[in-house]
């Protein structure tokens, strides 16, 4: 991405992270090609940019094979992403994420462009090593209920560099851990917009198992960061690079931060735990520091929190 003149594609452009992207890829000059199907994106996170000459809308299921010229670089963040969106129709979403990262590496290799594949922590399953260097192969139940998302992504990766070694496609691999902010949606069943929605409507925060389970939790603008940087990075650096933010909380933690930061008086009740909830789920950011300039996050989670907090309360409204 060397010149303000290219094009590039954002597949899964209207959902949360992508719409993201394309506000930051359009404020730093690039022609932005938004392609979505409205699975679970929405045009109202990219309604704003409807009017720019630089951005053009492209209502598509990339399970199909697409056709589209002129493209320098190709984002693909394509696929459900929260566990109430990816169980839905589960065959759905393993074929999108195969599928869809297949049409979308065919896509690059006839325009002569570079891909970044945008997976996940949830390739490492529930892991146990701690916290998880991009090294560390996983421990995957392959026919689990999440399976469907964790072993799609799984087999992504190895498409992508399958087309890198066989065929020559320049490709760069994310795996983004729990990223939350302005634009989730309230029905997701994220944790984090789970206990604001609980908490902002006075209801009790629920929590499934007995909470001492962790999470690191980014902040959107951190994550748009390191995916630009990683798009920028070497020619010869294909990652995969976690994304992530390394610091652990606990969810009963979070559940306690939302009550205290929404002024809300929720109790926090306990429910079962769901089948293969990883305990901990925490990154190694250290190849992301080393690669990609220093990356760090840098948006602390209580500030982001009530940036989250407050635009929850205007869809409220």
């Amino acid at each position: 991405m060397d010149h303000l003149s290219n094009t590039v594609l954002v597949a899964g452009g209207a959902g949360f992270i992508g719409s993201h992207l394309c506000d930051r890829l359009i404020r730093d000059g690039y022609k932005v090609v938004c392609m979505d199907n409205l699975y679970t994106g929405s045009m109202s996170n990219i309604r704003h940019l409807l009017g720019d000459p630089r951005f053009r809308f492209v209502n598509h299921d990339v399970t199909a094979p697409v056709s589209i010229d002129g493209l320098d670089f190709i984002f693909n963040l394509a696929c459900p992403a929260s566990p109430v969106h990816y169980q839905k129709d589960a065959i759905y979403t393993t074929k999108t994420a195969v599928l869809g990262t297949l049409n979308m590496l065919e896509l690059a290799r006839v325009n002569g462009c570079p891909l970044l594949q945008s997976s996940t922590s949830e390739v490492y399953g529930d892991p146990d090593v701690h916290p998880q260097p991009e090294s560390y192969h996983g421990n995957v139940n392959p026919v689990g209920i999440r399976s469907c998302y964790d072993e799609g992504k799984r087999c992504a990766e190895s498409l992508c560099m399958d087309y890198n070694r066989q065929l020559g496609v320049a490709v760069k691999i994310v795996r983004i851990f729990n990223t939350y902010g302005t634009r989730m949606a309230m029905d997701d069943g994220r944790v984090v917009s789970n206990f604001i929605t609980q908490a902002l409507q006075g209801k009790d925060i629920t929590v499934y198992g007995d909470g001492t389970q962790t999470r690191s939790f980014q902040y959107i603008d951190d994550l748009i960061e390191g995916i630009v940087r990683m798009a920028d990075s070497s020619a010869d650096f294909t990652g995969p690079v976690n994304i992530g933010n390394p610091e652990e909380n606990t969810i009963k933690e979070l559940a306690r931060r939302i009550i205290r930061l929404t002024g809300s008086n929720s109790s926090i009740v306990q429910q079962p735990s769901l089948a293969d909830d990883p305990h901990r789920r925490c990154p190694n950011i250290s190849l992301a520091y080393k690669k990609l300039g220093g990356w760090h996050p840098t948006v602390n989670l209580d500030t982001g929190l009530e940036q989250t907090i407050e635009y929850f309360r205007c869809l409220k409204k």
